[in-house]
């Protein structure tokens, strides 16, 4: 029997769509209904066999569903766990895949109250610069990670359920507290989009531009490459965690700031001593990141 008999999906993007694939290739979705503002990705991602059925509105999507996955933006949280709250049913599991925490976990409390103890949120550890059903793929999270961030009134078998779900799709799970969660996000993921996204927004405002994305090889390329990410769930993301992000690009600040004071000093020395130190944290980070 399969882990999740109904299974909707709001967002089948990237990764919903992957969510809802993984599943489907282990046969543990039995069936999948697909929920989201534009009727022609909805359509697509039927056409691309990620999901079985479009629901009209929440009361026909939550009709005997066992598992809700919120995958859009998390901008849109708070009015989508409003629609669908008169609509859930006792025991259905609702769980999300966005990149803040703070900000879904408040939603929850105030629009799904009395199904606390079924909505487990989460976060999945994968992606990629492209987006939409076309990007979806049932490998995404293979040998990835996926935070778990229970509430205090989760039922244990519904964090099991999530788990396991998360399992089923290739992930490793993992539990964090949401604040530690959202801080530490900040700095390793919501910093990095911050700064790709303002560095190719200030070649592409300058006269010569063209003549430097001309000359753009492999470093800009690797370093840029989350800038083709998708712009409303970015902006969602930053706003979300703003005061932790804020934090980290204060921070951030000023280490570029002392950058900046060893290249106005000629200091090589202690230039090519921070390089040194910056090398080798990467270099030993990478090595860990490999042998898991």
């Amino acid at each position: 029997m399969a882990l999740i008999g109904k299974l909707v999906i709001c967002g089948v993007g990237l990764i919903g769509g992957s969510f809802a694939l993984a599943l489907r290739e282990k046969g543990e979705a039995a069936r999948v209904i697909g929920v989201g503002r534009s009727r022609l990705s909805l359509e697509r991602a039927r056409a691309l066999g990620i999901i079985d059925e479009i629901a009209a509105d929440w009361a026909a999507a939550l009709d005997g569903a066992d598992f809700v996955l919120l995958a859009m933006p998390v901008g849109q949280t708070d009015a989508v766990m409003q629609a669908m709250a008169p609509h859930l049913r006792t025991g259905t599991i609702v769980s999300d895949a966005g990149s803040t925490k703070g900000d879904v976990i408040a939603a929850a409390y105030r629009r799904l109250h009395a199904h606390l103890p079924c909505v487990v949120p989460a976060h999945p550890i994968a992606g990629a610069e492209k987006s939409g059903a076309e990007a979806a793929s049932a490998a995404l999270f293979h040998g990835k990670r996926t935070v778990l961030t229970p509430l205090p009134e989760n039922a244990p078998e519904a964090i099991e359920k999530v788990r396991a779900a998360w399992r089923a799709a290739g992930a490793a799970v993992v539990d964090m507290a949401p604040h530690d969660h959202d801080r530490v996000f900040a700095a390793v993921s919501h910093l990095p989009h911050l700064l790709a996204f303002g560095l190719v927004h200030d070649l592409a405002g300058r006269a010569n531009a063209e003549l430097l994305f001309s000359h753009a090889a492999s470093g800009f390329r690797d370093f840029t490459r989350i800038a083709g990410s998708h712009p409303e769930m970015w902006r969602d993301i930053c706003l979300a965690n703003r005061q932790a992000l804020l934090g980290e690009l204060d921070q951030y600040l000023g280490e570029l700031a002392l950058i900046r004071s060893l290249l106005l000093s000629g200091n090589g020395e202690r230039l090519e001593r921070l390089f040194e130190e910056a090398r080798r944290a990467r270099i030993a980070w990478g090595e860990a990141d490999a042998a898991k």
